[in-house]
């Protein structure tokens, strides 16, 4: 039963995210400045990854028998890791840029690879189809398979805690996907094979939710420790990569748009963990 839960979670978690931001990029939800917009939406998913890490991950891991010395340790190096992990990750992008960047005569001199898991969604993209294209899809599986593990960790602490966690996930993913999207979109002229590619990237969520599912379930005595983990991404994601993206020099009106959408976020979890409860 729960690993029936912890697939159709990480499905609904990985492509219904990209289908989510597929949908609002067709409905022009994304880009627009007057409506709802990349900005909402990234305060979005930093609010509701905060509020699942903070109010929901965390507290479950320090109920258990583990020290919270050894888990605030987990907490610390979990960050330290995803910190490096995002320089690998810039230095291979970078590295695979400037190989790329000779062919392309037609890039502009101050253009500069600014598509950092995928949220900068006005940045234009000048490499073909084999210069980036494999490479995000490739990014994007390995972080999709990642994800799962750390929805399938939630879930084996617990059912509700699971569902927090894979609609976390989601809210975190749809703009990362609409920029997945926007980049393919260019280097691709086939919009359908565009979200097919990235839909099947996203499914990637699925194995690594089979696979924690698996590893878990043999490792029980440490899943305290995994959830530490799973928050440290969380937090890691959210005030690295979503909040400083939302660090601009805004009007009063929209930097209160900004903050209500973060408050949105944690309202959703809230409300999500709410409904689980009571089911």
């Amino acid at each position: 039963m729960t690993l029936i839960a912890i697939l159709i979670a990480t499905l609904a978690a990985g492509i219904g995210s990209v289908w989510a931001a597929a949908l609002l990029m067709r409905l022009g939800l994304g880009g627009r400045h007057d409506g709802v917009g990349p900005q909402h939406l990234l305060s979005l998913a930093a609010g509701a990854l905060l509020a699942t890490a903070f109010m929901h991950l965390l507290p479950e891991a320090f109920e258990s028998q583990a020290g919270a010395h050894d888990l605030f340790a987990t907490l610390l190096v979990g960050v330290v890791f995803f910190f490096l992990l995002d320089k690998a990750e810039l230095w291979h992008h970078g590295h695979e840029h400037s190989h790329a960047e000779p062919a392309a005569h037609d890039a502009p001199h101050d253009h500069h690879h600014g598509h950092h898991h995928g949220h900068d969604h006005g940045h234009a993209h000048h490499h073909g189809p084999r210069a980036g294209g494999w490479a995000l899809l490739t990014g994007d599986s390995v972080h999709c398979f990642g994800d799962g593990i750390l929805i399938a960790s939630a879930f084996m602490a617990d059912m509700r805690l699971g569902v927090i966690a894979a609609v976390s996930v989601m809210a975190h993913e749809v703009p990362h996907h609409m920029g997945d999207l926007v980049v393919l979109r260019q280097t691709s002229a086939n919009r359908r094979m565009a979200l097919l590619k990235v839909s099947l990237a996203g499914a990637v969520t699925a194995l690594g939710g089979a696979v924690g599912y698996f590893l878990v379930g043999q490792l029980q005595d440490f899943l305290p420790y995994f959830l530490a983990v799973a928050s440290s991404s969380f937090v890691y994601v959210a005030l690295a990569d979503l909040i400083p993206q939302l660090q601009k020099r805004l009007t009063a009106r929209e930097t209160i748009a900004q903050i209500a959408w973060l408050i949105a976020g944690m309202v959703v979890v809230m409300m999500v963990s709410g409904l689980a409860h009571n089911h």
